[in-house]
């Protein structure tokens, strides 16, 4: 099973992608950061998210996506910004017929390091030691990885429970 992970954002978009077996090892098979910053106006940012991950799903093939949930930020442009950028993703990966699960950044940590208010240097490196990385990951493609893996932990013990997810969230 291939999984794309996708951490969204309007300057940088992290993508990871890996591979789980059967018995549920997790295998690394690309990572990286799209810089849209440059970008002359907005919507081209938006446009260099959509292609980009368009580009990277035909050359690696995932089967399943997991993307980061927005969360509330206090200023409202960013956040406006962050629900766009993270529509141009959603939409890339929607097109190319790959259903899109979402994770808040809680349950991401959780999964990945044990704990949901870990820091990006925790996860990073605990994402380092789970898929056998050597070095520094770059914090978005860090995240977009911690984002797969959550995905491929959360899918493997949904398997073995037999409930949909929806179906363990608490209600409020």
């Amino acid at each position: 099973m291939r999984i794309i992970g996708i951490d969204p954002g309007s300057q940088r978009t992290g993508v990871g992608i890996i591979d789980v077996d059967a018995a549920g090892k997790l295998s690394h098979v690309f990572h990286d950061a799209l810089v849209v910053v440059g970008e002359e106006t907005f919507p081209l940012r938006l446009k260099r998210i959509f292609d980009g991950i368009s580009d990277i799903i035909a050359e690696h093939r995932p089967v399943e996506c997991g993307i980061e949930r927005v969360f509330m930020a206090r200023n409202a442009d960013s956040a406006l910004k962050l629900g766009q950028a993270r529509g141009a993703a959603i939409c890339a990966v929607v097109n190319k017929g790959i259903a899109v699960h979402e994770y808040a950044a809680t349950e991401v940590k959780k999964s990945v390091v044990g704990g949901g208010r870990s820091d990006k240097t925790q996860v990073q490196h605990m994402i380092g030691v789970l898929l056998g990385l050597k070095g520094p990951l770059q914090a978005d493609a860090a995240d977009a990885l911690a984002i797969a893996v959550a995905h491929a932990h959360t899918r493997s013990s949904l398997e073995r429970v037999g409930i949909p997810r929806t179906a363990w969230r608490r209600r409020r």
